[in-house]
């Protein structure tokens, strides 16, 4: 086997793909938790669930990626089939169940990226890998199903355990429908319990984030929000899949044959558009600015992408936008955000993150007489 030959391939290809894919503007560069983004757009938890591309994540374009979500215990997901297109509502119905190899397989994984085991490389020193000065990649990790909800402050804490040394970011994940009872753990005693769990084992202060569902009342957000600022959590993840089918235009799934009423899972997608964003301009409003959030759902354009930003979103994710977009997606988002700052005359991107609530808030002052109302 000629490792040599084989090694020049891989650095020709990952050349074209950067080539292909990949724009690059100061302006579109933040600072974040103390990371570097070169872009504000990123890979969605669900495509790389064990760590298995991280190498390709850079180069198709993106400023970060998220992988899992992963649990504690490896699981097998839902049974098939159990993910469809929906693509007359430019949507996606999955109901996955987490089906992942297990935090210790990632953590191995990740590990053995950061040192190459054939020549002791470095993180830095290894080309393949992109360091996370250049490239920020979180990990989302999840309750496993066979441990029970009074237990799963432990579960999500045993992951962490394991991951915490090898992710640049932490996202808790208690929003995903299609595990039995997660969603609940959204309430305020259940998620104090995991919250206070992994800031007591966080004492190198990674940033933790929490992913909500779009489904939530705004009360409901409001005490989530009162946990974050408690527990000193780093930011907010809007929104997860929808288990609402209001709207929609697909009525059978033909992979079935059966109703999307009948049909478990959650929704991504157009259907999640409107949602997440008046949800992102809540959490804005409700936080003064301060507190940095990453929107996703239903992103497939620049003005979709823009739409996030402007109501307070610093990053941004994409999932199904890419399932039917492809990848040139990313590269064609961050060429319209740069059009939308020069059209705005903003110099870099931090500055349209809560550009329309300040817009609106200028708006209610000058009809107020300059009194705010």
């Amino acid at each position: 086997m000629d490792t040599h030959s084989d090694s020049q391939t891989i650095s020709r290809l990952q050349t074209m793909m950067e080539k292909f894919f990949c724009f690059e503007d100061t302006r579109l560069e933040q600072t974040l938790w103390g990371l570097n983004f070169k872009n504000p757009v990123g890979l969605a938890a669900g495509y790389d669930k064990d760590g298995v591309a991280i190498n390709a994540w850079p180069r198709l374009g993106f400023g970060f990626a998220e992988l899992g979500t992963v649990t504690f215990h490896e699981q097998p997901g839902n049974p098939q089939p159990r993910l469809f297109r929906l693509p007359i509502d430019w949507a996606v119905l999955n109901r996955m169940g987490f089906n992942n190899q297990g935090a210790a397989a990632l953590a191995i994984r990740l590990q053995g990226q950061a040192k190459n085991n054939l020549g002791g490389l470095s993180r830095q020193e290894n080309n393949s890998f992109i360091p996370p000065s250049l490239f920020p990649y979180g990990i989302n990790i999840g309750k496993s199903k066979i441990t029970s909800l009074e237990a799963a402050a432990t579960d999500y804490l045993d992951s962490f355990r394991l991951l915490k040394d090898w992710g640049d970011y932490f996202v808790v994940n208690v929003s995903s429908p299609n595990t039995p009872g997660l969603r609940s753990l959204q309430n305020t005693d259940n998620l104090s319990k995991i919250l206070a769990v992994l800031q007591g084992e966080n004492p190198e202060n990674k940033p933790i984030l929490v992913k909500i569902a779009p489904d939530l009342e705004n009360e409901d957000i409001s005490s989530i929000l009162d946990l974050i600022k408690e527990y000193q959590i780093s930011g907010i993840i809007a929104t997860n899949t929808t288990i609402s089918r209001g709207g929609l235009k697909t009525k059978i799934i033909p992979e079935t044959g059966k109703a999307i009423t009948e049909e478990a899972g959650g929704i991504s997608g157009a259907p999640l558009t409107q949602r997440s964003t008046e949800i992102i301009k809540f959490i804005w409003q409700k936080t003064e600015g301060k507190l940095p959030i990453i929107g996703v759902g239903g992103i497939f354009t620049a003005e979709d992408a823009w739409d996030k930003i402007t109501a307070g979103a610093s990053l941004i994710q994409v999932y199904t936008g890419w399932v039917y977009q492809g990848p040139g997606m990313v590269k064609q988002i961050l060429q319209g955000l740069l059009q939308k700052l020069d059209e705005q005359g903003l110099n870099s991107i931090s500055e349209a993150v809560g550009l329309a609530n300040k817009k609106e808030s200028g708006v209610r002052s000058q009809e107020s007489g300059g009194k705010i109302i």
